[in-house]
């Protein structure tokens, strides 16, 4: 299946603009690698389990969740505190944005190897629009979307260093997005996904 880039010749976004906004630079590198780096040493990660076929299988990738409040509906783990690095991203994000958000979930991308399949975030109620703040640290990686309808509209952006990808709109009702594993060595990445929980 051929697979189109997210921006055109002129550096647009093919997408429509109501549906997202990237700044590549949010971050400067300096900042950025520190950010890497404390989080990799410092977040309590963990590796969780999920059923695929019938069989329970880990998750090719390390993720912990701090907030105001738990992730899921009914989970009775206690969020983890906000540390005072994720604070400060998280004030400049809804300075620029002008939204509000009371948790983050982190993924740690260690290799080539991890990856997070294809799926949609699920939030906020029903018939409401969920706006996702997304900052990437480290190695970039492909941002894969595609229409739940129709599979051969599908886009790819490379999510840089230090940049900042809004999700918003309709985008988690009518597109999918996946990190795919990559057949070249890859450093590590983390990924921080700012969500405003509504249960």
């Amino acid at each position: 299946m051929e697979q189109f880039k997210l921006f055109n010749d002129r550096e647009h976004l093919s997408l429509p603009q109501h549906l997202m906004d990237y700044v590549p630079d949010f971050f400067d590198k300096k900042s950025s690698d520190l950010y890497l780096k404390i989080f990799v040493l410092s977040i309590p990660w963990q590796q969780t389990k999920v059923v695929m076929y019938e069989k329970e299988v880990l998750t090719p990738r390390l993720s912990a969740w701090f907030g105001d409040r738990p992730m899921v509906k009914g989970d009775k783990r206690p969020p983890i505190a906000w540390t005072e690095e994720l604070w400060e991203i998280k004030t400049k994000v809804e300075n620029h944005t002008g939204m509000s958000f009371n948790g983050v979930l982190l993924n740690y991308y260690r290799n080539e190897k991890d990856s997070v399949a294809w799926h949609s975030d699920k939030d906020t109620v029903p018939g409401m629009a969920t706006e996702i703040a997304s900052v990437s640290f480290g190695q970039a990686r492909n941002f894969d979307f595609r229409n739940k309808l129709d599979h051969r509209q599908q886009y790819s952006l490379e999510l840089q260093n230090g940049s900042l990808l809004l999700m918003k709109g309709d985008l988690q009702r009518y597109w999918e997005h996946r990190v795919a594993k990559s057949t070249k060595p890859m450093n590590a990445r983390i990924n921080l996904t700012f969500r405003k929980i509504l249960h």
